[in-house]
């Protein structure tokens, strides 16, 4: 199964073209272009380097987020407009979901942190074993601090990774012991372990719907935030 992946949560925007468990070609962003001006010139770059096209392609994977809620627009909306133009189906995976697969076979928990501005972080934990990926706690927007004391009693070596790790590394070793951190490379999300983890979803069956399929945003829109905190005082008054 050939298949095009994406994921625009992060500040990076990265698209692979996989065929089963060979990445055929992958392409990551990290500058200051908006997703909405490079994500489809870069698929375009890649058909064109692998000799393909979108008639070559079975399946699509997006990413579901968290992370920048005008990037998970854009990338869920690209691949929705590729699926329902192409009569083919797509399937969306969480960028935390990847970035832990960044650490694939690493021992102890895998703990991808994504900066959610006001030292807060979207996060999840992870463990690696049997050569899967198992998620052992919701998806979560906390507190850095709520992180630490979160993971405080977990006796085990806990790796970290993800956009998050350069902002709060200091912190993090200060206040925990055995940790450890993912290289800078891999803090980026990668459209190639998203479309791994895509591809184990399609082999099984699983597909998401065109309507209903929505992003993880965890927090409110910051707009919708301010309204509702200007309603509330205007309410008090």
């Amino acid at each position: 199964m050939k298949i095009l992946s994406l994921d625009s949560a992060t500040q990076s925007a990265t698209c692979a073209i996989l065929d089963n468990s060979k990445v055929l070609g992958e392409i990551t962003f990290n500058y200051k272009k908006q997703h909405s001006q490079i994500l489809m010139p870069i698929i375009d770059e890649l058909f064109k380097n692998t000799q393909m096209s979108i008639d070559d392609i079975d399946a699509f994977v997006a990413s579901k987020g968290p992370g920048s809620f005008t990037g998970l627009r854009i990338g869920m909306a690209t691949i929705k407009g590729l699926s329902q133009g192409t009569n083919k189906p797509f399937v969306t995976v969480s960028t935390l979901d990847s970035l832990a697969y960044n650490l694939a076979y690493t021992n102890g928990i895998i703990c991808p942190i994504l900066d959610a501005l006001r030292d807060n972080v979207y996060t999840a934990l992870y463990t690696f074993e049997d050569c899967e990926l198992n998620r052992i706690s919701d998806y979560i927007n906390i507190s850095i601090d709520e992180l630490i004391t979160m993971l405080k009693d977990k006796n085990c070596n806990i790796s970290f990774v993800g956009d998050g790790t350069t902002k709060f590394k200091e912190k993090l070793i200060a206040n925990l012991p055995n940790v450890s951190f993912a290289p800078d490379h891999l803090n980026l999300a990668k459209a190639s372990s998203l479309g791994e983890l895509g591809l184990k979803l399609l082999a099984n069956g699983i597909t998401d719907d065109i309507y209903s399929s929505v992003p993880i945003y965890l927090r409110k829109p910051q707009a919708e935030r301010e309204y509702e905190e200007k309603m509330r005082q205007k309410k008090n008054e």
